[in-house]
């Protein structure tokens, strides 16, 4: 796994019982079901894109490819965040491609 987000280390510190409320729903969220874990990593691989979040999108496609994500797969999620986001969650998206 990735090290931690620097908000994951203020809420250690300051507010350790939300962390583990959403360390644990992650956990539940992200585990297989209907959908596998990878899929869902790249979902959430998407929504950074949209969002802006640069560095996240490209640490969650570390995580992707730590799934099983071929870089065809990511690409094709950096294509369904344009095509939804457009121009802004392209530029963000490219982040995926950092390594």
């Amino acid at each position: 796994m990735t090290q931690p987000a620097a908000w994951q280390d203020l809420l250690k510190s300051g507010a350790p019982n939300i962390l583990k409320v959403s360390e644990d729903a992650r956990g539940s969220i992200l585990s297989d079901g209907a959908l596998d874990n990878k899929t869902k990593t790249l979902m959430t691989m998407l929504c950074d894109a949209l969002l802006g979040h640069d560095s996240g999108v490209a640490t969650i496609a570390n995580r992707a490819r730590a799934a099983g994500a071929s870089e065809e797969e990511i690409a094709e999620t950096v294509g369904v965040a344009f095509l939804m986001g457009g121009l802004p969650s392209l530029v963000t998206g490219a982040n995926a491609f950092k390594k």
